[in-house]
């Protein structure tokens, strides 16, 4: 089977297509934007990555969530529940973890199927 890089850089690719799965790499927002702007900004990425894949995302099979600060999480579900399909939720998992910059308060990672 072959791999595909979608966006490859020095240290990551935005996505890798494997077989019939898309892998997408962490999204994130802007930093210093609250958790509700980063998620939408980080979700209109993951659009945008599974669109370039050729995937949906109603075809998300897993998504992480992590956030910065799990306070933030009554304010970011109501955002994650607008933007997902709501005839096909994924598998879901919300962490708390130290993000990249700390200005970052939301981060997804997301592995989809590919459109049939």
């Amino acid at each position: 089977m072959t791999i595909q890089r979608i966006e490859p850089g020095a240290r990551m690719s935005g996505a890798v297509v494997h077989g019939n799965i898309v892998y997408l790499s962490g999204q994130v927002g802007h930093e210093g934007d609250d958790v509700q702007t980063q998620a939408r900004t980080a979700l209109a990425e993951v659009d945008r990555l599974l669109e370039k894949a050729g995937s949906h995302k109603s075809r998300i099979l897993q998504a992480t969530l992590w956030l910065a600060d799990m306070a933030d999480f009554p304010a970011m579900n109501p955002v994650w529940e607008a933007w997902i399909d709501p005839a096909n939720p994924p598998a879901r998992a919300t962490g708390e973890a130290r993000l990249a910059a700390p200005g970052l308060k939301f981060e997804v990672i997301v592995v989809a199927a590919l459109n049939d």
